[in-house]
Parts: structure tokens; sequence; C-alpha cells
């Protein structure tokens, strides 16, 4: 379960944001904040895994309020780290730079529905699983956690998205005995037909392999297994 703290000045909004939150599965929020005082005092006594942080607050940034929670973590290595996603009508490129320099893992303008709030927050969920089940990383594991891809690598096709992609290869390796696509579709909250499609990506690039199980009458089901 992902414990998210939503800081935002406008209460309705920040009640909005709360109610996309917790229609996510896996997804919980602790609490709402309305200033950056609130937010570091919040963090500090609710220990969230993520931040939902608004740049304009009416007493200080959130940029600050991401720096100030960074230095707390300096100074006490046992403290539990947070992550932040910006959530803001901020479109200055030096904001959105300023974000990215003081640890946001993404950042979202408003306004935005509820499906691309949705798709970040189990893109937080698939990073922190990902990160979870590694004692050593491997340069393929840094490229998905970093977002980047090394030269010559395969681009997605048009039509499927990355942090799907991602959310679809973790359910792979979550399940090394194998998945049909309805099995892949349940586990990660996707439409059968969309997991179905990245999972035959996977195949045709060689990142899984396809084996058929016979049972009674009608066509053999396909299940995928994930093969790096």
């Amino acid at each position: 379960m992902t414990k998210v703290l939503v800081v935002d000045d406008d209460f309705m909004v920040a009640k909005l944001h709360s109610r996309y939150v917790s229609a996510v599965e896996g997804c919980t929020v602790v609490g709402v904040a309305h200033t950056g005082a609130e937010a570091v005092g919040a963090v500090e006594r609710l220990r969230p895994d993520l931040v939902l942080l608004d740049v304009y607050l009416p007493d200080m940034d959130g940029i600050a309020v991401l720096r100030e929670l960074r230095a707390a973590e300096e100074r006490d290595p046992a403290r539990q780290p947070v992550d932040a996603l910006f959530i803001t009508a901020a479109r200055d490129a030096e904001i959105v730079r300023a974000a990215l320099r003081a640890g946001a893992l993404h950042y979202l303008i408003k306004p935005f529905n509820q499906a691309a709030l949705k798709e970040q927050l189990r893109h937080v969920a698939a990073l922190r699983a990902r990160l979870d089940g590694l004692e050593e990383a491997r340069q393929e594991d840094v490229d998905h956690i970093f977002g980047t891809r090394p030269p010559g690598s395969r681009e997605l096709p048009k039509g499927l998205a990355a942090h799907t992609a991602d959310l679809v290869e973790q359910t792979l390796r979550n399940h090394p005995e194998g998945l049909s696509a309805s099995q892949c579709a349940q586990a990660g909250a996707l439409s059968r037909v969309s997991a179905r499609r990245y999972l035959e990506f996977f195949t045709a690039t060689g990142r899984a392999e396809v084996t058929l199980r016979y049972g009674g009458t009608g066509r053999p089901e396909r299940r995928y297994r994930w093969v790096g």
C-alpha cells in the first residue's frame, strides 16, 4: 500500500486529488496539507511514501518544501525517504528544472484528468516494486528506473506507453511460472486486450516467451514468461 500526502492550497482541489488517489488500487491518502509548513509537519508525523506537491503555496513554494524534506533526510539517515510528484499549474521551464534537481519523480501540469494521475501513481508503484525486488541493479533496471533507453534499444511502438510496459514487465517478473493474458490483466488492473498487446510486444522483442497450454476443447491458452 502506497501512503500518499496531498498538498494543495486550494481546499477543493486537494479534495478532488484525494478522491483521485483513493480510487487507485494500492494507494491510500494519509493526510492533506494546504501550506508548506503543514506539508513538512505532516511528512514528519505521518511518514507517507509519496507527496503530491503543488508549487504555489501561501507560505513557501513546493520546491522549497521538497528541498527541506531532502535536507531532513540527510540529517537523519534512519528517516524514511519520501518521493514527490508535483501537481501544479506552473509551466515555467526553470521551475520544472528546479523540481527535477530537487528530486521529484515526475511533474503533472494542471489541469489533468483522473487517468493521468492514475497512470503516474501506478508508475510510482511499479518503480517502488522494482527497487524493492533488487539487491543488485543491472543496467536494464537502471534504464527503466530513470526512464532512459540506451542507444540502439528498441522503442515502444505507437500506442504503447512506457509506464504500462513497466507495469506488465513487473507483473511478469513477479510470476516466473508464467501468466495468461487474462491473469496478467487482472494482476495489473488492465484490460485483457491491452495486456495482450504488451505481452505480444515483449514476446516479439525476445524479452518474454510464450508457451501453449492445451486442455479440453477449444484453442490452447497462451502463457507468457519473462526471460529478459
